[in-house]
């Protein structure tokens, strides 16, 4: 019986290197004929073997191109049951948000997740691990010291996924169990790090979202009363506009391009595991929530629109009124002068 630890984080990063793609997962377990070409690619930027206390640890530094780094770090341990290994765990967190610093990752906003992983082993998981650990399993899941109570326990333990008779995923917010006698884990770890990736990305469009609109809510100010009194609009009015367009367009773009990256559907392991997934981060969620940014976004587009010039039809009807007062004053001053010509 062998015991596995992986923490890893995903965070944002301006740095855009790709170096060598990672081959396509192979699976006794089954998934769609798409899974390669819907998931997001992982590129892997280095690897090293590393240690704490004398353990070993193997750093992968990863990366979703353009964006987001995924930092692995990886540690055999002898029982993952032990006092320790919540320190362990911590650990191994560090060291991914040292690599992440080196590499250019944002610390400040990452998402950072742990699998626990026990392989090598005859019989049924439920039988032989969780009826005799649920209390540690559960607290290693929560990173939580404390005794839980029975009902925070069974809810913990209920996001769980068997698809063989010796197999079994537990998934909670913080933290996954992973039990496969055969140690075949590379396709669930995947399918967990695109769940925190995707978690991860909404997280970073929201806070983008909250920056634009602020940014376009201050370029709404200043110019407003300006807009109202001017028939043609200055250069740097039509520049802020342009801006807002701009803006908008990219929040669009970004939000559609996140919603059609991965689309597991059907009874395959993959497609069942990562429902469950992202049932669990919520995903959802942070989905309404960047529609609603969105949506806040269109209306200061909206009050852009009205405030920030007029339309070409706006001037046009202002050009055809100007023009009918000059062809009245015209055709006065022609009368005036045909009435001083007879009168002489």
């Amino acid at each position: 019986m062998k015991h596995r630890i992986i923490a890893f984080i995903v965070t944002p990063t301006n740095k855009s290197k790709k170096s060598k793609e990672i081959s396509p997962i192979l699976s006794a377990k089954s998934a769609p004929h798409y899974f390669e070409k819907t998931v997001p690619t992982q590129f892997i930027l280095s690897e090293k073997e590393v240690s704490i206390e004398e353990l070993p640890v193997k750093l992968v530094t990863k990366i979703y191109y353009p964006d987001f780094l995924l930092i692995e770090a990886i540690a055999e341990v002898e029982d993952i049951f032990a006092e320790n290994v919540l320190e362990i765990k911590d650990k191994l967190h560090g060291l991914c948000y040292e690599a992440a610093k080196k590499n250019g990752g944002k610390a400040e906003i990452a998402e950072e997740y742990s699998i626990y992983q026990i392989y090598d082993y005859k019989g049924d998981p439920e039988t032989i691990f969780l009826r005799n650990n649920e209390e540690k399993i559960a607290n290693l899941l929560k990173s939580e010291k404390i005794d839980l109570d029975n009902k925070e326990i069974e809810y913990t333990l209920s996001s769980k996924f068997k698809y063989g008779k010796s197999d079994l995923v537990i998934v909670d917010w913080d933290g996954a169990f992973v039990f496969d006698p055969s140690g075949e884990f590379d396709e669930t770890i995947e399918l967990l790090e695109i769940g925190n990736y995707q978690m991860m990305r909404y997280r970073a469009l929201a806070h983008k979202l909250d920056e634009r609109m602020g940014r376009v809510s201050k370029l709404l100010e200043p110019v407003k009363i300006k807009s109202q009194f001017s028939l043609w609009p200055a250069v740097e009015i039509n520049n802020e506009f342009k801006e807002i367009i701009r803006v908008r367009s990219e929040s669009i773009s970004q939000f559609e391009t996140l919603e059609g990256e991965i689309t597991l559907i059907g009874d395959w392991y993959s497609a069942r595991l990562y429902a469950m997934i992202a049932k669990k981060f919520r995903l959802d969620g942070w989905r309404h929530v960047v529609k609603e940014k969105l949506e806040s976004l269109e209306d200061i587009y909206s009050i852009a629109s009205e405030n920030l010039g007029m339309s070409k039809v706006q001037r046009l009807e202002f050009i055809q009124i100007g023009a009918f007062f000059l062809l009245q004053i015209g055709w006065l001053i022609l009368i005036v002068l045909e009435f001083l010509y007879f009168t002489r």
